[in-house]
């Protein structure tokens, strides 16, 4: 959405809000004044980013997250249009802050979401793209390590919730197969306690040596190094987006939510779900008769998904 303001309205000053993490990936996109929010500093960040904007009078407000953290924050900036989501997505007393909406869409991505922000300005459309600039050091390692690998594949296995990872046994079978395939495989990911513990298990059940890069990357060494991939297979994590807007191949895999709402972009057809048989199971109904974004729940439902159902998809794409 910022880089469709950008190229169809390039005198537009454009302040963007944003978290401390996701500015590390997008940091480098000109014309955008970046204002950090660390949601963790609680009544602290609120009160720097009043600070921060005390003195700016803005024409548009984009009200692009719904939860209560960020309504509540949106006080402090002063704009004469504040535009949110529309009645049915207006979630967490969203609509409180708001004296604009966008126009609803049913069963809408995420990504056609933000866009409805862009239409409701009146920005011509333009064909989906990201434009997020790489640091050059980030560039030349991740060319270095492709070299070194040759043609390589992802697999980023953790998500933010254990519930919502496939087995590391599984992810060892595809990654054996990868290799007796001709296919280096790279475990990549973050460098949290799931994220080490899930890499570990997999490299201990896989007969093959993996390149084990879990917690060693920046998140521009991690996109460039994506750019490169033949493909990635990873669950609804932060690395299989980074590698879609990368133009990168990716195999998701999804359990607990709609991959028609939050798969990665331009690559629903590579999707594995068992989502639309597990909320009919839950619920007694198919997922267009139930509310928009609505989430299964359980334990084990990752485990549905078969090692067969992931290998045919890497297939159709190597």
């Amino acid at each position: 959405m910022v880089t469709r303001i950008r190229q169809q309205w390039p005198d537009a000053e454009l302040t963007w809000v944003i978290g401390k993490i996701e500015y590390q990936l997008v940091q480098l996109i000109p014309d955008v004044r970046f204002v950090v929010f660390d949601k963790s500093e609680k009544k602290q960040a609120v009160k720097k980013l009043r600070s921060t904007l005390r003195d700016d009078h803005f024409d548009v407000l984009l009200m692009m997250q719904v939860a209560l953290r960020a309504n509540l924050a949106s006080r402090v900036i002063r704009a004469k249009r504040r535009i949110g989501f529309d009645w049915a997505r207006s979630k967490e007393l969203h609509w409180l802050f708001t004296n604009e909406r966008i126009a609803p869409r049913q069963h809408a991505h995420v990504i056609q979401g933000f866009m409805g922000f862009a239409d409701k300005l009146g920005v011509p459309e333009t064909p989906l793209s990201w434009d997020i600039p790489l640091e050059n050091s980030a560039r030349e390692w991740a060319a270095a390590q492709a070299d070194k690998l040759g043609t390589f594949v992802v697999i980023s296995p953790a998500a933010s919730k254990a519930a919502r990872n496939w087995s590391a046994d599984r992810y060892a079978e595809i990654a054996g197969r990868l290799v007796d395939s001709g296919y280096q495989t790279v475990v990549c990911g973050g460098p949290g306690k799931l994220d080490r513990e899930l890499a570990d298990a997999i490299k201990q059940q896989c007969a093959h040596q993996l390149c084990d890069l879990v917690g060693a990357t920046t998140l521009h060494q991690m996109a460039a190094l994506l750019s490169h991939a033949r493909l990635v297979i990873a669950p609804d994590t932060g690395p299989a987006h980074i590698a879609a807007a990368m133009g990168t191949p990716v195999v998701g895999l999804y359990a607990h939510s709609n991959p028609r709402r939050t798969g990665p972009v331009n690559n629903l057809q590579h999707v594995v779900s068992v989502y639309d048989e597990v909320i009919e199971q839950q619920h007694g109904k198919t997922w267009h008769q139930l509310p928009w974004g609505l989430r299964a729940r359980g334990e084990d439902l990752m485990q549905r998904i078969s090692v067969d159902d992931v290998w045919q998809k890497i297939q159709q794409i190597i």
